[in-house]
């Protein structure tokens, strides 16, 4: 039997792949969202009227206000108790947790706290759907081709936005690592294989299909970084995708006091 999706502060049950059809309108109340970890991305941005996750937002700006030349900066786990006790901080006090170096001196257990949120998403990150259409692509087209970039453009769309919106800060944030690679030693290649299994997952239960999928995941999560203005533009997929106009920086996607607005594709 597949485990079952279900969401305490409006009574929805569905099996985990069949909640992402359900329409996005879905109205939680903050008190019945209990925990940050482990709930429903969309449901704990709704619930605390936020565009990105608490965590994800106080974590990277945490990270990047520390420096990001740490040498194996994602790669390397942190301290299995403070990763627990930040987690459990997160789950308790919300927007008002304190993870500075001051408290946790480690970098690597906020990296750590960061990769186990998207880790433990009840649908993730990359959701199945749009799943689908970027490893079919992975697996046909021709690497970083115009007819590849298009379809994963056309697999980002269907993302929800506050998944939509998490992804593009996330992927923004990790390219400003890459351009501290020669210090850091982590390039796009290296955070792909960290982070494609946590960003990703195959919607067959088949752990064979899992295996043979895994170097596409890598394969499409570096591309996502490799072309990330290309991706995260707000022109048509079926325009020029190496035209310059309208791309996101990534200095505009930096953290800063005001929190990012929500524009899909």
């Amino acid at each position: 039997m597949q485990s079952l999706f279900f969401t305490a502060d409006c009574g929805f049950e569905a099996h985990k792949k069949c909640s992402e059809k359900v329409p996005n309108d879905c109205l939680p109340d903050i008190k019945f969202v209990k925990n940050l970890f482990g709930a429903d991305l969309t449901t704990v941005v709704k619930a605390r009227n936020t565009p990105i996750p608490v965590v994800v937002e106080k974590c990277i700006k945490e990270i990047e206000h520390r420096g990001l030349e740490v040498e194996g900066l994602y790669r390397i786990a942190g301290l299995h108790d403070e990763v627990e006790s930040i987690r459990m901080a997160f789950d308790k006090d919300g927007e008002n947790t304190v993870i500075s170096e001051s408290k946790y001196d480690d970098i690597n257990s906020i990296t750590s706290v960061l990769k186990l949120y998207f880790r433990l998403l009840p649908i993730p990150l990359i959701t199945f759907e749009a799943y689908r259409i970027i490893i079919d692509t992975m697996k046909q087209d021709e690497p970083r081709s115009r007819t590849q970039i298009i379809k994963i453009k056309e697999g980002l769309s269907k993302l929800p936005p506050a998944h939509y919106q998490t992804l593009r800060f996330l992927l923004a944030h990790l390219n400003r690592v890459t351009e501290q690679k020669a210090t850091n030693m982590m390039g796009s290649d290296n955070l792909a294989i960290v982070f494609a299994p946590t960003l990703m997952r195959c919607p067959e239960p088949d752990p064979m299909m899992s295996l043979m999928n895994a170097q596409f995941e890598q394969k499409a999560l570096e591309t996502m970084l490799v072309k990330f203005r290309d991706l995260f533009s707000r022109m048509s997929t079926t325009q020029n995708f190496e035209a310059n106009a309208k791309r996101p920086s990534f200095d505009a996607l930096r953290i800063s006091d005001q929190t990012p607005h929500f524009d899909k594709v």
